[in-house]
């Protein structure tokens, strides 16, 4: 797809909405979750195109962007990585609470549209990385993880390098209680009641904790 397409495919099948606890940034989100499944289902067999994760704001994504918001000393002058960025809210927080750099990446080509999308519409500067990062070797102050958790082989691939990664960088993990999130070498720092959908999750409201993953 050519990045016109790109941005085409997420306009037909999203709306400008507002996060319920992130109102602050006009987000392109689907605001049902079958539809646009189907219509990527059917662009997968022609495109390669993953499933639309980043056509929500998941509970981590919108705890990592409330927390920064709120407390913009905790970005403010630093070089950031928003890692499997989604929508990107989290990486739009970083930036608008003043980090000197942010980046956000995402495999999925779908996904960095998205994220610039957001970020112009939001006139917002930042940068984005349509590669994996895991094996990547530190350049960032501050890594910023939301929802990451939630299968297996994702949590196997990705929580060694962040392990890694928290020797020279400060690592933030958001999980609003995924079955692979780590339980051990972390200190929790916030924690937010988020108002969710019984269409994404398995309760109107997910009580979702920020952790430090401790070296």
């Amino acid at each position: 797809m050519t990045p016109a397409e790109e941005e085409a495919f997420i306009r037909a099948h999203t709306q400008p909405s507002r996060a319920p606890l992130v109102p602050e940034f006009l987000l392109h989100l689907a605001t049902e979750i079958t539809p646009i499944w189907q219509a990527t289902e059917d662009w997968l067999a022609q495109h390669n195109i993953p499933p639309p994760f980043w056509a929500f704001a998941w509970p981590g994504g919108q705890a990592l962007a409330r927390f920064i918001l709120d407390n913009p000393e905790r970005v403010a002058g630093r070089c950031v990585l928003d890692f499997a960025a989604g929508c990107g809210i989290a990486a739009l927080a970083a930036a608008r609470a003043g980090a000197s750099l942010v980046e956000a990446a995402e495999i999925d080509p779908l996904a960095i549209a998205a994220i610039s999308l957001n970020a112009r519409e939001n006139s917002i500067s930042l940068r984005c990385l349509a590669q994996d990062m895991v094996g990547t070797a530190s350049r960032w102050d501050l890594i910023l993880c939301g929802d990451i958790c939630y299968e297996a082989p994702m949590a196997r691939h990705i929580l060694p390098w962040l392990i890694e990664m928290a020797r020279n960088s400060e690592v933030l993990i958001a999980d609003p209680g995924r079955a692979y999130r780590p339980t051990r070498d972390i200190r929790l720092i916030a924690s937010y009641d988020i108002p969710t959908t019984l269409e994404l999750e398995d309760n109107i409201v997910r009580n979702t904790m920020i952790h430090r993953l401790e070296p």
